[in-house]
């Protein structure tokens, strides 16, 4: 087999279809979110990024770089270790107290990614409790889906957000197997919000487990940034608690909280998480003071949905085909992927903005689309540049506008 000449036809195939992905050679000035600069075509230029998952600016706020450069000089770089062997630093045990009080749990703990811990969490879950039946709402982040796959566990999928479909899953199942709905809390492509009370209702009638990915809506929601849970009031009936320090607290690492028992069990037992390098001190120490931040700033959490609002609203008002959204994120449809990436580069080329066209896989094929996420920061000029620079890439390329 000509193995480059196979790399090489599949890299092919997906520029044929228009889904080749690019990177967009990006350099942050700290303070300066959402400005940045942009090396492209052999160029540099200054842009607006309208598409970054640091929604509220933490990765640049003074309290989370203070952190990090004290942490650094305390501590250097790295965690020297797995954190079974000699890699647990201090920062990790205050940041996992942090956690654990923004969830109101017994504990917490940490992981590299967002990624890691879903997949490592559930992986855990369902290969080490006996007979164990996984129940997954269709739209799940596919960090959830590897780890339910990778348990090896039978696993049920009900349709989105369709809690009586949901029931009937539950019912079929034999009332003594253990059991785990997983679902997240904001849908990040659609930007839809799950029934969490309802869910919770269903789970609890079935005597099933809940495991809820809330990496869309820690910081964002709820009186302390502790996320949707916190926000209905349901926080207290999750069996498991997922987050992420990559988005709005804008650093990077992921977590899970929950009871001392559970918590304990998946450091004793998850893979992913026994033989993982421990997180640098310098990002836990950030990812702490991101935290503390957000649990007294409730303001930047309403700025941020009134950001999200607006944009919405004022995309609307020149029918531009905003998807249905609930929450801050701000779907525009495009549905086809070589358009989309067009829409995009025109943006960037043009007009010096930002947004990253998402293809298949991430959605489904015919929903193509540019994903904006309004931040505190953004200010009413960023806005009136966007909206006009928009309206002049549907014109151009013949988009098609809102029914």
């Amino acid at each position: 087999m000509d193995y480059q000449e196979f790399f090489e036809n599949k890299i092919a195939a997906l520029k044929t279809e228009g889904r080749y992905r690019i990177f967009a050679d990006l350099e942050r000035h700290a303070g300066a979110f959402p400005k940045a600069r942009v090396r492209r075509d052999g160029k540099i230029k200054d842009i607006t990024i309208w598409c970054s998952n640091d929604y509220m600016g933490m990765g640049q706020n003074p309290s989370t770089l203070a952190a990090m450069h004290e942490a650094i000089d305390l501590c250097g770089a790295g965690a020297g270790g797995t954190r079974n062997i000699s890699g647990t630093n201090h920062f990790h045990v205050l940041l996992e107290n942090e956690l654990a009080d923004l969830h109101r749990t017994e504990a917490a703990l940490i992981f590299g990614s967002g990624w890691v811990a879903n997949l490592t969490t559930l992986s855990t879950l369902g290969r080490m409790i006996p007979d164990c039946v996984f129940v997954s709402d269709e739209k799940n982040h596919n960090s959830m889906i590897e780890g339910i796959i990778h348990s090896r566990a039978e696993k049920k999928i009900f349709k989105h957000n369709d809690v009586a479909h949901l029931d009937r899953c539950l019912g079929e199942i034999e009332p003594d197997r253990p059991k785990l709905v997983a679902f997240e809390s904001v849908y990040s492509m659609d930007g839809d919000i799950s029934p969490i009370g309802e869910i919770c209702d269903i789970a609890e009638k079935y005597g099933a487990m809940t495991f809820l990915d809330e990496v869309h809506a820690v910081g964002m929601y709820g009186p302390t940034g502790a996320g949707v849970a916190e926000r209905d009031g349901h926080m207290h009936r999750i069996t498991v608690i997922q987050g992420t320090l990559a988005k709005a607290f804008g650093v990077v690492g992921g977590y899970i909280a929950g009871t001392a028992a559970m918590c304990d069990f998946i450091r004793s037992y998850g893979t992913g998480f026994i033989f993982s390098t421990a997180m640098p001190p310098p990002v836990a120490a950030a990812a702490r003071a991101s935290v503390r931040y957000l649990k007294e700033h409730n303001e930047l959490r309403e700025r941020h949905q009134e950001r999200a609002a607006t944009l919405k609203r004022r995309l609307r008002e020149i029918n531009i085909p905003v998807m249905p959204s609930v929450s801050h994120i701000v779907p525009v449809l495009v549905g086809d992927p070589v358009l989309c990436k067009q829409a995009s580069d025109f943006l960037m080329d043009s007009h010096d903005i930002y947004v990253q066209s998402i293809n298949y896989p991430t959605v489904a094929r015919g929903t193509e689309r540019l994903r904006f996420t309004p931040s505190p920061l953004h200010t009413d000029a960023d806005m009136d540049h966007l909206v006009e620079s928009l309206a002049k890439a549907w014109n151009r390329l013949g988009l098609k506008a809102a029914a």
